[in-house]
């Protein structure tokens, strides 16, 4: 079986300001999201979100079922949302290849019965991340590059977080369920995202951080916004954001990262804004 996966409980807020560091970081940091030829899966009972990562390198890589699911395929009641963030790869969906280049991504819906990884140069393999969220409907799978994305551009070189948001995955340019998934690119000489920092009670997200240069770092904000913490990432890694948590980052050097979230509401400005003085 090439599918390996955990399952991480849900927790409060008053738990979670009992945690150091290292409970933190088992409790929400994803450390491993790519293994060669293998997929790489968390199961999170925040609104029962899946995120990891398919590596194929010599061989392709098929979506099974995990044993959380009880159902007899992957996406008998699921909805996937995946984009590569490695060499040129292809997506199998019962059958229909699907091409995906670097940073195209690729939706997923309800009832497809086999999904295939491959990469198309072993040596330069593709990573596909992979999101995937409970759905009520059958949605078209359908494929979505950067030049289709909703381009939305936010902040300044000034405040440091001068950055591009690609909307991939979202209900403006695709019908999904509830997945929401997305890419924000942060400028040279910038390095904050999401900042001013926002919760959205509705809707739980997960964040992967890529592009990150070697030799540094992202620190990334987590809990409520008078009562925070931080927890530092390396590149290719991800992390839960909780219903009731900020999320937020600075890294040393610009990166880029994907957001995916869940939950009853696809309005994506569906939030509780906090200024940055307010933040503890």
């Amino acid at each position: 079986m090439s599918v390996n996966y955990e399952s991480r409980y849900a927790i409060g807020p008053d738990e979670t300001k009992t945690l150091d560091t290292m409970a933190l970081r088992k409790k929400f940091l994803i450390e491993k999201v790519f293994i060669d030829d293998a997929i790489q899966l968390v199961y999170t009972h925040y609104d029962r979100y899946i995120a990891g990562g398919a590596k194929p390198v010599r061989k392709p890589l098929t979506l099974e079922t995990i044993d959380e699911l009880k159902a007899p395929y992957f996406l008998e009641r699921r909805e996937l949302g995946i984009i590569n963030v490695g060499g040129a790869g292809k997506v199998s969906v019962d059958g229909e290849v699907h091409e995906l280049g670097f940073k195209e991504a690729l939706y997923v819906g309800k009832g497809r019965q086999e999904v295939v990884f491959s990469s198309i140069d072993a040596g330069n393999p593709a990573k596909f991340y992979l999101n995937s969220a409970p759905a009520h409907h059958a949605y078209p799978t359908q494929k979505v590059t950067k030049a289709e994305a909703e381009i939305v551009e936010l902040g300044s070189l000034e405040t440091a977080n001068h950055r591009t948001i690609n909307k991939l995955l979202v209900n403006s340019v695709i019908k999904t369920c509830q997945l929401q998934m997305g890419m924000t690119e942060l400028k040279t000489g910038s390095v904050w995202n999401t900042m001013p920092a926002h919760t959205h009670d509705r809707r739980m997200e997960v964040y992967f951080y890529f592009e990150v240069p070697d030799g540094q770092s992202v620190s990334h904000f987590m809990g409520q916004p008078e009562e925070t913490r931080h927890i530092w990432m390396q590149n290719e890694q991800a992390v839960i954001s909780p219903p009731w948590s900020i999320h937020a980052g600075a890294g040393t050097s610009n990166y880029t990262f994907i957001w995916g979230m869940a939950g009853e509401n696809l309005d994506y400005d569906d939030m509780d804004k906090r200024a940055i003085n307010e933040l503890k």
